[in-house]
């Protein structure tokens, strides 16, 4: 765009307000000067960079982006073929975060000017703010090749996605790092924002003051002025958004410590620390959508971390994706970054196939994967019992429980879960043996007292020694349904039919929130009891 000499004078003018700081003047210098010469494309192209100044300044809190975009819009009416203006459009929406928008006006400049190597790096920050590293780094390699000695930014985004990522080659990622370090001195935007970081030290002080006054006080009021105070000073610096999201966490403001978090990954689309937290919060407010969403990103930035995968299949599991649940925790356990958590997550898969999807040779491989990892995890040996005794293979249940014994003859559960077995295999006698060991061994087992006092009841008769066994089970467990419901039982023949019901009438009601029993049983055997 040629200028003519009288928008040069009037330009000069605008930029002695401008230098002096003086903005608003600055703007109604330029204003004036439109109302005299409305078609003039270089005056509207300044008054959108003096929106744009106005809008970038932190002092100030309106937003005047959509006004920047106006006037560079009225200058495009007589400059359709300009990439400068598409550009300086695509920044402002850049700046307002609309993306998509951004990125399109992008393309319309590179339309026009194929060679304009900031459009490239700005698209590459597009991309990579949306997760699509693949043309992130494509957009990153033109603009390097457009401008080799002044692209210190696109060769530090290359290297920070290479990073990410365990499979690229450790001389890729040195190389564009010390390329990015070599090329520094000849682009002035990396100079600024390296610049900018280093005055970021001069917070020390401040840190340190933040740091003894949450040792003091903890998280407070106090604490977040202090964080506040410091990032209207530094608007840049990732830190202070995540450490500000936290105390907004800690105090439960969650929209609040929401909105830093957004900011922290604005600023720094890799910043797993503040994916992170963000995935936390959603997941602190049973928000699983978001929480799902968020963890997605997590595991596009590390795809090769085991934890994320879990996460992630443990919110599709709350929400009831079972199958795809299952995808990530077969994942997250053939990633096994360490025996014993890997182990666990096997075993949370074995628990899935048992209970959500009854397939039993299923779960008895995840368990056994867990025993392979950690044999000494006594749980492992329960669920896999229980998973064969629920398959009726009564003999591998068996050698399961026996060969845990080995090596813990003491545990309770164990002992129980053996009386179980030869109960249900009808071996009554051996039964009312490990029962009575889980009891010597636990003498507050409220299940191995209920389940022999049903022995005694049902299976030989002894009225007198069932009872007391129930009410044993109750009195170390009173919202035990089932308990109580047996007492009833008991009680009952013995011919006190007001207190079974006053017993069966017990059960129900815990049982409304336990959901042990079916409640149409238990109300039948009151109606029986008058009947």
């Amino acid at each position: 765009m040629s200028i003519s000499s009288d928008t040069k004078k009037i330009t000069k003018e605008i930029d002695k307000f401008q230098k002096s700081g003086n903005i608003q003047k600055a703007i109604e210098t330029c204003q004036n000067a439109i109302l005299q010469d409305e078609n003039n494309a270089d005056l509207h192209v300044k008054l959108g960079d003096l929106y744009m100044q106005w809008h970038l300044d932190i002092y100030q809190i309106k937003q005047y982006a959509d006004e920047a975009i106006t006037e560079y819009q009225r200058a495009l009416e007589s400059c359709v073929n300009s990439a400068e203006i598409y550009f300086k459009i695509a920044m402002a929406f850049y700046y307002k975060r609309e993306l998509d928008k951004s990125l399109n006006y992008f393309k319309l400049a590179l339309e026009h000017n194929t060679k304009l190597a900031e459009a490239h790096f700005m698209t590459a920050e597009i991309f990579m703010k949306k997760g699509d590293f693949v043309e992130a780094v494509e957009a990153a390699e033109r603009a390097i090749k457009l401008a080799p000695l002044s692209s210190s930014r696109a060769y530090y985004l290359i290297y920070s996605i290479l990073s990410l990522s365990n499979r690229a080659k450790w001389y890729k990622k040195t190389g564009n790092l010390l390329a990015s370090y070599l090329t520094l001195p000849f682009d002035k935007y990396a100079r600024e924002e390296v610049s900018r970081k280093i005055s970021y030290l001069r917070f020390v002080p401040a840190f340190f003051k933040i740091s003894w006054t949450l040792f003091m006080k903890g998280y407070s009021q106090q604490v977040l002025d202090m964080y506040r105070e410091i990032i209207d000073k530094a608007p840049g610096f990732v830190e202070l958004y995540i450490n500000l999201g936290r105390v907004y966490f800690e105090l439960k403001r969650y929209e609040d410590a929401i909105c830093e978090y957004k900011m922290a990954i604005w600023l720094d689309s890799l910043n797993l620390r503040a994916h992170y937290y963000l995935c936390q919060l959603y997941e602190e407010q049973q928000d699983f959508e978001n929480a799902i969403e968020t963890c997605k990103k997590l595991i596009e930035l590390q795809p090769h971390v085991a934890e994320f995968h879990c996460r992630m299949a443990q919110y599709l599991y709350l929400i009831g994706n079972i199958e795809e649940a299952i995808e990530f925790y077969q994942t997250a356990v053939t990633l096994n970054p360490n025996p014993e958590w890997t182990s666990v997550v096997a075993q949370t898969l074995g628990f899935i196939f048992q209970e959500n999807t009854n397939n039993l040779d299923a779960a008895i491989s995840s368990y056994q994967h867990a025993f392979s990892l950690n044999p000494n995890d006594i749980d492992i040996y329960l669920n896999l019992g229980n998973v064969f005794f629920e398959k009726g293979s009564y003999d591998n249940a068996l050698i399961v429980y026996k060969k845990a014994l080995e090596s813990s003859p003491h545990n309770a559960r164990l002992h129980c879960n053996l009386g179980y077995l030869y109960w249900g295999k009808g071996n009554i006698e051996e039964a009312i043996k490990e029962y009575e060991k889980a009891i010597q061994y636990d003498n507050t087992y409220d299940i191995a007292y209920n389940n022999l006092g049903v022995i005694y009841l049902d299976d030989l008769g002894r009225v007198k020694k069932a009872i007391e066994l129930f009410e044993a089970a109750r009195l170390y467990n009173p919202n035990y349904a089932l308990a109580n419901y047996n007492l009833a039982r008991s009680i009952a023949i013995t011919g006190d039919k007001v207190e079974a019901a006053k017993l069966y009438q017990t059960a129900l009601e815990i049982n409304n929130y336990t959901q042990e029993m079916d409640p149409v049983e238990i109300e039948e055997k009151i109606q029986d009891l008058f009947t």
